[in-house]
């Protein structure tokens, strides 16, 4: 399903709205030459290695001073805080990089976080589940409430792309509801029986296995969807203009998060204890569940490979959640190669 021309245009007005209003707190790329301005969108496991480079001192190593990390909400925000230069360097997910570029062809993808598409379709214990193939588990989301985090989000283009693949149309076969980046929130609209399933980023399906309020039903990640395997989804990247004026920074940072990579494949215990704290509030069940994972969709190295990225382009062009994607060349930063 392609989105229509008036929702790109809605969301491309929204964004410079945002833009306009963030631009007034910084001039130009990034303010202060000394310190980096890195955004990101939300606490989810895919900006885990942002934390175990801070906790262990890897950005200090790398002589690169952070400056506060806002979290942004959604990817528009964040592509409005990079072009206006409020921040400097914007940790997102590949969708939020797609759609900048295709608007402003300054963009460039600085960095790779995790390499599989970390969006489940979870559904509740009410939910008549399907036995059989992955087309009879899609098939059987026909006619329900999906909730999902937004409009043009990476949630929504999961649940354009499974339908497709049966034939079917997320606008007139289903209804989504909209209901905002906050796992916990989501859950309570899953247990509520105000959506019937949620098409959600990590940790929000291991949260309610744990709590019993709903299973993990289509994962990308363990391999449900197999053209979808090794998908580049959580990404860094930035401006030409911010690179430019802060060149040593954005290499030091991307040399920082290479070694929280590194660390989290090769110290697991360590690395668990550290998501626990990044998490917060989360249980132990819930951490545990999403440690075994991290090995297995976390980039191996902040380098961009060009097999995930050209699974992720397919990914996106198929779901029509972006018209075209940049070549690999032209887009990757010759420092995230």
């Amino acid at each position: 399903m392609k989105f229509s021309g008036k929702f790109r245009g809605i969301a491309a007005v929204a964004a410079v709205g945002v833009a306009l209003g963030l631009s007034g707190c910084s001039g130009g790329a990034g303010g202060d030459d000394d310190v980096l301005n890195v955004g990101q969108i939300s606490d989810s496991v895919a900006f885990f290695p942002l934390y175990v480079a801070e906790q262990n001192g890897y950005f200090e190593e790398e002589g690169v001073t952070l400056g506060e990390r806002p979290r942004l909400g959604t990817g528009a925000k964040l592509a409005a805080a990079l072009t206006s230069g409020s921040i400097d360097v914007a940790a997102g997910v590949i969708t939020d990089a797609f759609n900048l570029a295709n608007s402003d062809d300054n963009t460039l993808l600085t960095g790779s976080l995790v390499t599989e598409y970390y969006v489940d379709i979870i559904v509740g214990p009410e939910f008549e589940q399907s036995s059989g193939s992955l087309e009879d588990k899609i098939k059987s989301l026909e006619g329900t409430n999906i909730g999902i985090t937004g409009p043009g989000s990476g949630t929504e283009a999961l649940v354009n792309y499974l339908f497709d693949q049966v034939g079917l149309d997320p606008e007139s076969d289903a209804t989504l509801v909209n209901l905002g980046g906050q796992p916990s929130s989501a859950i309570g609209a899953l247990e509520s029986g105000q959506v019937d399933a949620l098409a959600f980023f990590q940790p929000a399906g291991q949260m309610a296995e744990t709590q019993g309020t709903g299973e993990i039903y289509i994962s990308p990640q363990r391999g449900d969807v197999p053209d979808m395997a090794g998908a580049l989804h959580g990404v860094t990247f930035s401006t030409q203009t911010a690179i430019d004026a802060k060149p040593e920074l954005i290499a030091g940072f991307n040399v920082a998060i290479d070694k929280a990579l590194k660390f989290i494949a090769e110290n697991p215990d360590e690395a668990a204890e550290l998501l626990a704290s990044y998490l917060g509030e989360s249980s132990p069940e819930t951490v545990d569940a999403l440690a075994e994972l991290l090995p297995e969709e976390m980039s191996p190295g902040v380098a961009v490979s060009q097999e995930s990225y050209d699974i992720a382009a397919k990914f996106h062009e198929e779901s029509g959640l972006v018209a075209s994607t940049p070549d690999y060349a032209d887009f990757v930063w010759e420092g995230g190669q």
